[in-house]
């Protein structure tokens, strides 16, 4: 066995050490911030427990923390394993499969490769390059926005396992029944015709070896690069849940999304269209929703319509497919939403 120079031990010892350290500094982290932004709230700044301003500021305090820390810590391991599946080889593990298995196979690396709606162009054409099947490509398209590992890592952390797999199974049948729809509808007349152009001329998959050490690298650095990114949306949505937290009546929740409202599910994706967010934004939204009451049925809709069916993906998606197109993929969408919304609202009290 041949020993390593003494320099790649001494920078291996390095990596090593800053790895151990952060993540002892994260679980430190995450233990204290909940103390802390209660003692801040309460005693630091002297606002009243009960208090609307009070409940306010202590939602905001604690979830933005809190937020942040899921974000760092677990987005960066799980991005470290999503290193394993570039877009490159989903497409080339895609192409050749029938309708069916494509779009379970689909939907499911959808979870695993997240792209948001402005990244609907290339990837749509990158899929008719390997010849994967248009309904196939739809289940990736719909699995990827609506159901992603920043979602799944906050719900799980704010709420659970139990909601966070509720949220991926939901979003899953959504996409591969939209998928397999599509497939049988055969729409392909719908798409521009300088997309169908480019079909056979997607390269073959280039395998780089990286080191363990690159790979922790990347994936640091592209959690660095969204966090920046969602910064914006994640304030912006823990700012309204605070407000929702602290300072919306509880009867008027239950009156517009409750339970007693046999409207609430269509009328929370109809004020969802038009919004423009990712997953992550729209986190701190849901949480004080249900803290309100309101059902998770309804919450869910509300959610996956942020992101599966806003407006600006359907403007991006124009560049490449045709109205009738957009329409159907908007309308099954729609319908599954719904139908997820009333079918969990049936099934969990």
């Amino acid at each position: 066995m041949t020993a390593l120079p003494a320099s790649a031990v001494r920078r291996r010892i390095p990596f090593r050490l800053a790895v151990g350290v952060s993540a002892a500094a994260w679980l430190v982290a995450w233990i204290a911030e909940a103390p802390l932004s209660d003692w801040f709230t309460f005693s630091i700044l002297g606002l009243q427990r009960g208090s609307h301003l009070g409940d306010a500021v202590a939602f905001f305090l604690l979830d933005v923390p809190k937020v942040l820390l899921l974000l760092l810590g677990i987005i960066t391991v799980v991005t470290l394993i999503r290193g394993f599946f570039p877009p490159e080889r989903v497409r080339a593990a895609l192409a050749g499969r029938g309708t069916v298995a494509g779009s379970v196979a689909a939907a499911a690396f959808g979870i695993v490769t997240p792209f948001c709606s402005c990244s609907a162009v290339p990837l749509f054409i990158g899929f008719v390059e390997a010849g994967i099947p248009l309904g196939v490509t739809f289940a990736f398209l719909i699995s990827s926005p609506m159901v992603n590992e920043v979602a799944l890592v906050l719900l799980w952390g704010l709420f659970g396992p139990g909601i966070a797999l509720v949220y991926m199974a939901a979003g899953l049948a959504v996409a591969i029944v939209g998928g397999l729809v599509i497939g049988r509808l055969h729409m392909e007349r719908f798409v521009e015709d300088y997309v169908w152009e480019l079909q056979g001329s997607a390269g073959a998959v280039i395998e780089i070896r990286r080191t363990w050490e690159d790979r922790v690298r990347d994936a640091w650095t592209y959690t660095q690069d969204l966090v920046r990114r969602i910064a914006p949306y994640l304030l912006v949505g823990i700012g309204i849940g605070a407000l929702i937290h602290g300072y919306a009546p509880t009867e008027l929740v239950a009156a517009i999304g409750g339970r007693s409202n046999p409207l609430a599910v269509p009328i929370v994706v109809l004020i969802a269209i038009p919004l423009y967010s990712n997953a992550a934004g729209t986190i701190p939204i849901v949480q004080a929703l249900l803290g309100k009451g309101m059902p998770l049925g309804t919450t869910l809709a509300f959610m996956m319509a942020i992101t599966a069916i806003s407006l600006p993906e359907f403007v991006i998606l124009k560049r490449v497919i045709k109205p009738p197109l957009i329409a159907t993929f908007a309308t099954i969408v729609t319908i599954g939403i719904l139908i997820i919304g009333y079918l969990f609202n049936a099934l969990i009290p």
